[in-house]
């Protein structure tokens, strides 16, 4: 069984009207919302063996700060298929993956998450700025991801870890 993690970028700015969308730095909220992410995943011990990134800037930021507050050292790919991405583009950016990799966390932008949560899943959700869902697939191999192979395990978003603190 394969595990796709898919964590939304983290709150952005849009004060510098000068900025192209590609641009944009993370807000302070989007920052301390990494550090949130981050300490859930090194509670929960989640773990990938891979991480792909859109090259967007608050999305790349993201992943810095994500995997920082982690504490996880793992490589980090950039895939630039994923900015702007639709669900079928997603699909084949997953369909992909080298083999070996068992967990693979995905850092991108809505609207396209929420399609792939609910192609995936089969379940309409809404992923927060700063969200991070795991889908478990149903299948052994990344080339075998089609619409309706996984289940929605979880979604957290920093709100909701913000009540248990």
């Amino acid at each position: 069984m394969k595990t796709l993690l898919l964590l939304r970028h983290a709150k952005s700015s849009k004060d510098d009207t000068a900025l192209r969308d590609f641009d944009r730095p993370l807000n302070d909220r989007g920052k301390d919302d990494t550090k949130l992410i981050g300490r859930f995943i090194r509670e929960s011990s989640i773990s990938p063996d891979l991480v792909i990134s859109s090259p967007a800037k608050r999305a790349t930021k993201t992943t810095e700060l994500v995997l920082k507050s982690a504490g996880l050292k793992i490589n980090v790919a950039s895939d630039e298929r994923i900015y702007e991405a639709d669900v079928h583009r997603l699909l084949t950016v997953v369909s992909q993956i080298e083999p070996a990799r068992s967990v693979v966390m995905l850092v991108g932008h809505n609207p396209g998450f929420e399609d792939l949560v609910e192609a995936l899943a089969g379940r309409t959700t809404r992923l927060p700025t700063a969200s991070l869902a795991q889908i478990d697939l149903t299948v052994e191999e990344w080339n075998k991801v089609r619409v309706g192979a996984g289940k929605l395990k979880w979604l957290v978003t920093p709100k909701d870890l913000k009540k248990t603190d």
